[in-house]
Formats: C-alpha cells, sequence, structure tokens
C-alpha cells in the first residue's frame, strides 16, 4: 500500500512567468512516487526589464511581491512540509535583484535563491528522468526558458554534462541574442554531442510543452524536426492577436513561441537529432525532487516553512 503521503511546493521566478507547483510524494513498492496536484502560473515577464535594461521596474517588482503574498497565503493553507524558491536568468542579470528579493523576504516571508545557470541545470537534472529511459541509448535534455537554455546530455543512463546557456525566448524576441552567440552556440553543440550521436531529445519549457499539445501527439509518443518545422510554418502564418483568438495561445505564450522553436530548431539541427520526446517536466519539478531528497536526508535547510511563516507575521 502507498504510503501517506509528504506535500512539497517549488517556485519558479523565471524570465516570462512565476510558477508555484504543489505536489504530493509517496512511496509504492520502496519508490518515491510523485503526483503533480495544482500548478498555478502568473505572467509576470521579468527578463523585459532585465533583458533590455538589466533593472527590475518598480511596477514589475510590485507585481511580482503581490504574487510572492498570494503564493505564501496559498502556502499556508495547502502546508507542505518544505518549500523553496528559485529565481533564474532575469533576475540573475538584474542589477537590483538582491534588492528586489530582500524587499520580498521582509514583506512576503519569503527566502528566494537567485540560482546561477549550473545550478539550474543541476536541479532540472533532479529529475532523474535518465532512470526512465532505454540504456542504450543516448539522450539530450533541453530546457528553454525566457533567459537561458540549459542543455543536459545522458548515455547509458548516465549524466555525461549539463551545460547553461544565455539564449532565451524572451532575449531572442527582444534581439539581445548575438549572431556570435548563435555560432557559438551551435558550435559547442556539434562538437560537444557528435560522439553520441544518434541522439533523441527531450524537450523541456511552457512552449514546447504546448508545441507538443498542438501536434495532436499523445504522451510517449516523439515529436518530430520535420513535425516542429511544419508547427512553426502554420504558426508564423497568424498575426500575433489571431494566435491568441484562434489558436488560443496566451499572450505571453503567443509572442515567444517561435523563438522557442527557433531555439529547440538550432539544439536538434545541430546535434544532429530528429525527435523529441516531451515529458512535461521542467525546473519547479526538479526542485520539488531535490526537496524530497534534502527532507528524506534530513537536511532541513528548505523544510522551515513553519518558521518561515512565524517570521513574517513578526515583519
Amino acid at each position: 500500500m502507498p504510503t501517506t503521503p509528504l506535500k512539497f511546493a517549488a517556485i519558479d521566478i523565471g524570465s516570462n512567468a512565476v510558477r508555484l507547483l504543489f505536489c504530493n510524494v509517496f512511496r509504492h513498492n520502496g519508490v518515491p512516487v510523485f503526483k503533480k496536484y495544482d500548478l498555478i502560473r502568473i505572467p509576470i515577464r521579468l527578463g523585459e526589464d532585465s533583458f533590455l535594461h538589466h533593472y527590475i521596474s518598480e511596477s514589475k517588482s510590485r507585481d511580482l511581491l503581490k504574487t510572492m503574498q498570494a503564493f505564501k497565503l496559498l502556502m499556508e493553507v495547502e502546508q507542505p512540509v518544505a518549500y523553496r524558491a528559485c529565481a533564474t536568468s532575469a533576475m540573475r542579470d538584474a542589477t537590483n535583484g538582491q534588492e528586489v528579493i530582500e524587499a520580498i523576504r521582509q514583506r512576503a516571508g519569503i527566502t528566494i535563491e537567485i540560482i546561477d545557470g549550473s545550478t539550474e541545470a543541476q536541479l532540472i537534472y533532479q529529475n532523474h528522468i535518465e532512470e526512465h529511459l532505454d540504456k542504450n541509448k543516448s539522450y539530450l535534455y533541453v530546457d528553454v526558458g525566457g533567459g537561458s537554455t540549459e542543455l543536459t546530455l545522458f548515455s547509458n543512463k548516465k549524466h555525461i554534462f549539463s551545460r547553461s546557456f544565455n539564449i532565451g525566448t524572451v532575449r531572442v524576441l527582444h534581439n539581445r541574442v548575438s549572431k556570435e552567440q548563435w555560432k557559438d552556440f551551435a558550435a559547442w553543440i556539434k562538437e560537444n554531442t557528435k560522439k553520441y550521436s544518434p541522439l533523441i531529445a527531450i524537450g523541456s519549457g511552457g512552449n514546447i510543452n504546448k508545441l507538443f499539445k498542438m501536434s495532436g501527439k499523445k504522451d510517449g509518443k516523439y515529436l518530430t524536426l520535420p513535425k516542429l518545422h511544419e508547427l512553426a510554418d502554420s504558426i508564423t502564418q497568424y498575426t500575433l492577436q489571431q494566435r491568441i483568438e484562434t489558436l488560443g495561445l496566451k499572450p505571453d505564450r503567443a509572442d515567444v513561441i517561435i523563438p522557442a522553436v527557433t531555439i529547440y530548431q538550432t539544439v536538434m539541427k545541430n546535434a544532429d537529432i530528429s525527435k523529441m520526446l516531451v515529458p512535461q517536466i521542467g525546473l519547479s519539478d526538479g526542485i520539488v525532487h531535490d526537496l524530497y531528497e534534502q527532507y528524506t536526508s534530513g537536511n532541513k535547510v528548505f523544510s522551515a516553512f513553519a518558521q518561515d511563516r512565524t517570521a513574517s507575521q513578526h515583519t
């Protein structure tokens, strides 16, 4: 019989949106089972400020604070045994990033870590997707966010490398990725993946999840590179307004979905990959996996929800 589940929460403060994930974890036949049961996504595009002006504006800071206050209230209701809040590329690039998260700590009672690209890649790796892959094949995990792209390669179920690049959908949208960056990105991929061919891609991120749904493919099936080209050609026929009204895309998805396709196409082309799995997991899932491992090993670093709540009540 499954054990009583442990509840965890993960906050992902990205460049295009902010997310709060609640996940139950229970052991079944001695193996942990992760069941996501609620995901709240708020479209705050911090990258628009950070990548263009290297500064989080007062209005975006205010929106982020209100969102964190709301997330804190939700966590007080849900009572996870542990939580962790991580900010990625946009906050890394903002000169006032530390100032923004300190204001949130004082006024919302949530402690946020600004993590570097390497830590972000490591947390994504915590999903341990390699455990469910064919041990005789090689896979390239491609996580595309608003500010960066994380690549992780697995071969024979072993982690070979993880690398983060400052190439993300919001940066591409606003022409903040130079030709030289694209060239270096492509060359690095080609050089570091060639001996693992043939590779299969594993796509992660909100845009590839949406593209997979639009493809009509069923879970567990591959999204091929030709199909990705076809989807891109189809989407570009629509104006931004039509993408929202006719295709049903969210406003903050409609303008970055083509930049996302460009990044995935670049990776797949240069790694000589023809097909991609889309398991619909990402950074917040990796945070939960890491929390569970920390919690069950007795490490309480990220398990101080009760103390954080008490602290915020006295602020």
